[in-house]
């Protein structure tokens, strides 16, 4: 995936708990660090969320980011992750209010919209994660920080540029690569798709 392309590996993990799903842990994390020229983009779909992450630090992840759910003190979830070095994100699902950005958005460095229920790839985009991404633009715009604004589900060469209209400028994809066999031919045909986007904008 990095030899065709990819700025970042998004790393998915689920506890059968918070989530249905159950994937991997630190020690895979650990395991791709040393081949891994780009950031590990940690997305933590756990609950409770605190114990966990100094153990995805350590195994090399950059970006940590948690669903506000999952954690009795958001504040307090993210300075831990700060602490331990990495960019800390805060993931919004499909139905949770932006709302949990009103006290912390100065702590954090990536706002992750999900436009898709999490807990499984090859989902469908939620058309109402367009709006939602809109918002979340105008709050980081607002705030006058530097934060990325990620959309995770469903993302596809028909619909990029469409969320990259609407103000997302990180984009994880997972079937719209993995699903093709020629996987560098997917990339490029996103990068592609984004293109028109930045050039209609």
């Amino acid at each position: 995936m990095i030899a065709a392309g990819a700025d970042l590996i998004h790393f998915d993990v689920m506890d059968n708990h918070y989530v249905p799903n159950l994937t991997v842990g630190p020690l895979v994390c650990e395991a791709i660090k040393p081949i891994a020229t780009v950031p590990i983009d940690v997305h933590l779909m756990v609950k409770p969320v605190d114990r966990i992450v100094p153990d995805f630090a350590k195994a090399g992840a950059r970006i940590i980011s948690f669903h506000p759910e999952a954690s009795e003190h958001i504040d307090r979830t993210l300075a831990l992750i700060r602490d331990q070095g990495c960019k800390a994100g805060l993931v919004f699902n499909p139905a949770t209010p932006l709302a949990y950005l009103d006290h912390v958005i100065d702590k954090v460095d990536l706002v992750l919209i999900m436009s898709v229920n999490p807990g499984f790839g090859g989902q469908s985009f939620i058309a109402s994660a367009i709006d939602k991404i809109r918002e979340a633009r105008r709050r980081i715009d607002a705030s006058g920080r530097d934060i990325w604004l990620e959309v995770d589900g469903g993302i596809k060469a028909e619909n990029i540029a469409s969320v990259a209209r609407a103000g997302a400028d990180t984009f994880v994809a997972g079937s719209a690569i993995f699903g093709e066999k020629d996987r560098a031919a997917a990339v490029r045909r996103l990068r592609e798709e984004l293109k028109k986007a930045t050039i209609e904008t």
